[in-house]
């Protein structure tokens, strides 16, 4: 067995977009599936999406902070200095949603660097503001993850790779926060997925996939998918595995994949 599908998590964001959102998550359940993940609630109606989640017995272990303003470019607003305490309203916003949606994870979207800002700058209110979302999340049972972006499909992000947020992990100093761990970005960065899964295995809190290139199904791409979920069931990782990819040539067939790695 190479996946578990227990382990397996639809991101509504890119999956079953044939659908209208709330109609997303009876399709979920109709595909045999159990979990679910999206980018935000915040614009939604969270008895509605509470609603759906019990009517289709479906967990939901994950959707991000308050990233900004989305449609014109933003993502994520954690390295500005003049925003700190719009920060802070979406974190009391993201444990507001966690809370109703029975939620334990929710990452963080660093943002772009900042071209009128020093460096130093950015850094050092991306280590304040992420400590501060780690201790605010930790007494609610939420664990804070940061995900790194490629430069090549997000230009200008301020994390890149898992070594760059390692280092804030490091820096930040707090038990509470973990590294959202997205294959597809860190094969686009050329990074050795295996190892980053063998060394930073303690930091990992999710795991995200989609093949590259192209961010299609598992099996689409060079990314060697089966070396990668042996290598995931033998070092013990147990937490969620999430489809973070753009299904071709529609979402049911595209899970056709999981049947070739079960």
């Amino acid at each position: 067995m190479f996946v578990k599908r227990e382990q397996l998590v639809a991101n509504l964001s890119f999956l079953f977009l044939e659908k209208p959102f709330m109609e997303r998550f009876a399709a979920v359940k109709e595909a045999g599936l159990k979990r679910v993940e999206f980018m935000f609630p915040y614009d939604y109606d969270l008895d509605e999406i509470e609603a759906q989640l019990k009517t289709h017995n479906l967990e939901l272990v994950l959707f991000n902070l308050p990233a900004g303003d989305w449609e014109s470019g933003e993502r994520g607003i954690a390295v500005d200095p003049d925003r700190q305490e719009e920060f802070r309203v979406g974190v009391s916003k993201a444990i507001e949603a966690a809370r109703k949606l029975k939620v334990k994870q929710v990452n963080c979207l660093v943002g772009k660097v900042l071209p009128e800002k020093t460096q130093e700058d950015q850094w050092c209110t991306l280590v304040s503001n992420i400590r501060y979302a780690a201790e605010q999340f930790q007494p609610e049972g939420i664990r804070l993850l940061v995900e790194p972006l490629n430069h090549f499909d997000a230009p200008g992000f301020f994390l890149n790779t898992t070594q760059d947020v390692l280092k804030l992990i490091s820096e930040v100093n707090h038990e509470n926060i973990f590294l959202q761990f997205d294959v597809y970005h860190a094969a686009r960065e050329s990074e050795d997925i295996l190892k980053v899964l063998h060394e930073s295995l303690a930091q990992i809190g999710h795991i995200q996939i989609a093949d590259n290139p192209g961010r299609h199904q598992p099996g689409t791409g060079e990314i060697d998918y089966e070396t990668f979920f042996t290598a995931v069931e033998k070092v013990g990782y147990s937490e969620a595995i999430a489809m973070e990819y753009v299904p071709t040539p529609n979402t049911l067939t595209s899970l056709e994949w999981i049947k070739d790695f079960e």
